[in-house]
């Protein structure tokens, strides 16, 4: 039987928000422009909520961008909501809920390195260091150390974020 073990309740999660939202802006404080590329799903609302504090504290224009990837099949091609001429020459933030294995983002940082761009970072909320690639989070929510049978489970619903350890 497994139990679960909160990590992380609602407010502790939009404590993580804004400051990774101001570690990003301090980093871009001299842009007009950033685009946040959320990996479909759970990243992709991550980055809803960062942009949504970003446009409180900053006058930055902020733009989503959804990233979508198989997991399973990485190798099958990243699609973003964007043309590449929306991202070109311009910060972006790739942004995932969690940093497992590396593979999401590193497949997802391969599709972007493709496009001349001005600065390029990475956000993930938790960082599990298991990695099996060169990737780190430039922003990070939390650092975990779990073993690799346990399951790290983000769930976003407005007002009940919470991070699990399952």
């Amino acid at each position: 039987m497994s139990t679960s073990n909160m990590i992380l309740n609602n407010e502790q999660i939009q404590h993580k928000i804004k400051r990774i939202a101001y570690q990003i802006y301090e980093s871009n404080v001299d842009e007009s422009e950033i685009i946040l590329a959320g990996i479909a799903r759970s990243g992709f609302v991550f980055a809803n909520r960062l942009k949504t504090v970003l446009e409180e504290i900053s006058n930055l224009k902020v733009t989503l961008c959804e990233v979508k990837l198989d997991k399973k099949n990485p190798l099958n091609g990243v699609k973003t909501s964007l043309p590449t001429s929306n991202y070109q020459d311009k910060s972006i933030v790739l942004i995932d809920d969690v940093l497992n294995s590396g593979t999401t983002l590193i497949y997802g940082i391969k599709h972007f390195l493709e496009v001349p761009l001005k600065r390029f970072k990475t956000a993930v909320l938790v960082d599990r260091s298991h990695k099996k690639y060169p990737v780190k989070a430039d922003f990070k929510g939390i650092s975990l150390s779990t073993s690799l049978n346990e399951m790290v489970k983000v769930t976003f619903i407005k007002g009940k974020d919470k991070v699990e350890l399952l």
